[in-house]
């Protein structure tokens, strides 16, 4: 009896596995078939792109001059106010001229005396011309008479000579400003003594507009512009390339554009830069010497540059820049790219994406490589799920 129930239960669990199963099968067979990932793309279109670089510089001033003694005295008058600015030619200082003005007087009375005696020497000189004819005088008598003509003449010489260097000297003693721009403090107060040609510095005149902006730019990027260009990566916009624009140290941009002037042909071996001089107008004496700044100057344009969102760009194991793309059977396919730098909120690409490619920048944390997509535009994966 107890046997026979044993059995019954053996088949009835039996029965019921198998209408399980069946029931199982028949469900999966009426699921519906699994729909493709719904993701966000954008499709890359090349398009010409002017590339800069952002460098860094110190301000420098256009012109600089120190203003010194060319003669000996005693500064009688200090004749600007410290920190104004002065014209090219105005005078400074003015160092007591009446030692020259005594040299000035001495010359002039060596000039007419020079000149007295011109005359008597040469009314000699044309007697014994005339009485060397007729063997009244001899030629050594003759000689002498024209030799002191000669010598007072050459006096006469010496003495405007020195008349000119009084008055250059007198107008010395009148300090003035070789260039135009803004004058520091004063070194000396009047009463002072004062040498030609002194060390000291009496003052210095900074011109502050147009000033310089000192770049420095690694010789390895310079290095690598050149490359590009050459090979026809870039394409030269010489109107372009010679403006710059500046960022101040708050980090505003300057109001002014300058214009790049020149580059050096040495490297400089310590840091291993080249060093690029731009022209900046300052009118507003915004820029001082000394300052640091940086400034964006134009290194080309490319004309076919492919700009992918940093959003969909990752890097693999090995630290590659990847970006996964949906090939033409609507599948995702990983890329490993090679990229320049940042524009923006993009990667600059340059190898490993073409123009018209879906690069998917919404929904890659539900893919894989190889996954089945529908691929929609970036802007509108929102609205599908």
């Amino acid at each position: 009896m107890q046997r026979s129930r044993v059995i019954i239960f053996i088949v009835t669990a039996l029965a019921s596995a198998i209408v399980l199963s069946g029931c199982e099968q028949n469900q999966q067979a009426n699921a519906p078939a699994k729909q493709p990932t719904p993701v966000g793309v954008i499709k890359l279109t090349s398009q010409p792109l002017t590339l800069t670089k952002e460098l860094p510089g110190r301000v420098t001033a256009s012109q600089v001059a120190q203003i010194r003694p060319q003669v000996n005295g005693i500064v009688q008058t200090r004749l600007f106010t410290e920190g104004a600015e002065v014209k090219k030619g105005q005078a400074l200082y003015q160092i007591d001229p009446a030692t020259f003005e005594a040299q000035i007087a001495t010359s002039k009375a060596a000039i007419t005396k020079a000149q007295a005696n011109i005359a008597n020497a040469k009314a000699k000189s044309d007697r014994y011309s005339d009485l060397l004819k007729i063997k009244a005088v001899s030629q050594q008598d003759f000689d002498e008479a024209d030799a002191n003509y000669k010598s007072a003449q050459a006096d006469l010489l010496t003495a405007q000579a020195q008349l000119k260097t009084a008055q250059i000297n007198i107008n010395y003693s009148k300090v003035s400003s070789p260039i135009s721009g803004q004058i520091g403090k004063s070194t000396v107060t009047a009463g002072a003594l004062v040498s030609a040609n002194q060390a000291t510095a009496l003052a210095t005149v900074t011109q502050l507009d147009p000033i310089y902006i000192d770049l420095t730019q690694s010789s390895s990027e310079l290095t690598r512009l050149k490359k590009a260009i050459a090979n026809g990566d870039l394409d030269r916009d010489l109107t372009a390339q010679s403006k710059v624009e500046l960022k101040m140290e708050d980090g505003s941009v300057y109001p002014h554009k300058g214009t790049l002037k020149f580059s050096e042909v040495t490297v400089d071996p310590s840091t291993g830069s080249v060093t690029l001089r731009a022209e900046f107008p300052n009118p507003e004496k915004l820029l001082l010497p000394g300052m640091y700044v940086r400034a964006v100057i134009v290194e080309g344009v490319k004309t076919d540059a492919i700009l992918v969102p940093q959003r969909g760009v990752s890097r693999n194991s090995k630290g590659e820049p990847t970006a996964m793309v949906v090939s033409k059977n609507n599948t995702v396919e990983a890329r490993v790219l090679k990229t320049d730098r940042t524009i923006g909120s993009n990667w600059l690409v340059t190898s490993g994406l073409n123009d018209g490619d879906q690069v998917i920048v919404e929904g890659l944390q539900k893919i894989a490589p190889g996954a089945s997509v529908n691929a929609v535009p970036a802007e509108s994966i929102a609205k599908i799920q």
